[in-house]
């Protein structure tokens, strides 16, 4: 507890440190904080200077090759470490017209959420599914998937997502794996849309087969998405601090998607100025629609359509939106707090 050294303590040290010991009495305030201390930053990636390097990466390298063409979205404060916050990892994805992204399956749970673009699919364990920009869709752990873009109603253009993975809280329990597919694209072995049709209105087979902790829809369009979020600016009273604000759900069991990664949908109409909140789970958000202001902590940072931001553990935000309605996409690792009982919020009033 204390930084006072004598020559008696000094040898203790020096003794510890030979033997991989060290004094909890030296480190405490630092192993159990006050309050988090999160040592990742408040950051935004502007998409306007980011989509001019995407269009480069697709020059210099085939989605093949690269197996998946990702720009990382790296913390400044965490270089090297392929991660947005301590738990979660974002990139910025791209296929262009005619590639396949080829099929391969890992332990890390992944979400995309769709930029830009029209054409692309996605084929997750033999079903496949069409993205269209503000699309979430999942890929669960250990589950086939693939990427294409082969056009859809005559339209072909290079398509962008954002992907949002678990990977730094499995290299975290060191229980990642991979592997590798046999062939590039899997054999599409269920009608695009049975997912959706079994479970996304709010009805189940009476004799379902689903098994695991992910949802069994895996792909929520934006559309009704959007409709929901339209529809309640029009009958709710509106949220101090959220605005209007979604969280998605697994409609067998009503909780997250999936079980390490909440996600979230949330409209804050024009003229909307929030209240600070905070809470403990880091998050990551994707502008849909709209320019807006957000203060994270102090920093103030302006965003425009498709740019990405992130807010520390317990920094506070806040929102201002005086010219626009905004939607905003964002995802944490909420679920696994939750499951710890360790999730904290504050909604301050000053």
């Amino acid at each position: 507890m204390t930084s006072h050294q004598t020559p008696e303590r000094e040898a203790l040290y020096a003794a510890l440190s030979g033997m991989h010991l060290s004094p909890l009495w030296q480190s405490l305030h630092t192993l159990v904080p006050p309050h988090p201390t999160a040592p990742y930053a408040a950051a935004l990636w502007r998409y306007a200077d980011i989509a001019p390097q995407m269009a480069r990466a697709g020059e210099v390298i085939t989605a093949h090759e690269a197996v998946r063409r990702v720009l990382v979205l790296e913390n400044p404060a965490l270089p090297g470490r392929s991660s947005i916050t301590q738990s979660l990892y974002a990139g910025l994805q791209l296929i262009l017209p005619g590639e396949v992204a080829p099929s391969h399956r890992h332990s890390q749970s992944a979400l995309r959420f769709v930029i830009e673009g029209q054409g692309a699919y996605t084929t997750v364990a033999g079903e496949r599914t069409t993205m269209h920009p503000g699309d979430f869709i999942i890929t669960p752990s250990w589950t086939w998937h693939d990427h294409g873009n082969l056009g859809v109603d005559g339209v072909c253009e290079p398509v962008v997502w954002l992907d949002g993975l678990d990977i730094p809280m499995l290299r975290y329990f060191d229980s990642g794996f991979a592997e590798n597919d046999t062939q590039d694209s899997q054999a599409v072995s269920r009608p695009e849309g049975q997912s959706f049709a079994r479970y996304g209105y709010n009805m189940a087979p009476v004799k379902s087969l689903h098994q695991g902790a992910t949802s069994p829809v895996f792909n929520y369009p934006y559309a009704r998405s959007r409709e929901a979020l339209d529809l309640l600016s029009r009958t709710d009273a509106i949220d101090a601090w959220h605005g209007y604000k979604l969280c998605y759900t697994n409609p067998l069991t009503g909780g997250s998607p999936m079980p390490t990664m909440a996600t979230f949908m949330q409209l804050l109409p024009k003229g909307f100025k929030g209240k600070r909140a905070r809470s403990t789970d880091g998050t990551v958000y994707s502008v849909v629609e709209g320019h807006g202001k957000v203060t994270i902590n102090a920093q103030v940072f302006d965003f425009a359509p498709r740019d990405t931001f992130v807010v520390p553990s317990w920094a506070s935000v806040a929102f201002d939106c005086p010219q626009d309605d905004v939607v905003l996409f964002s995802f944490s690792d909420r679920p696994v707090q939750l499951a710890m009982g360790v999730l904290r919020e504050q909604f301050l009033t000053d």
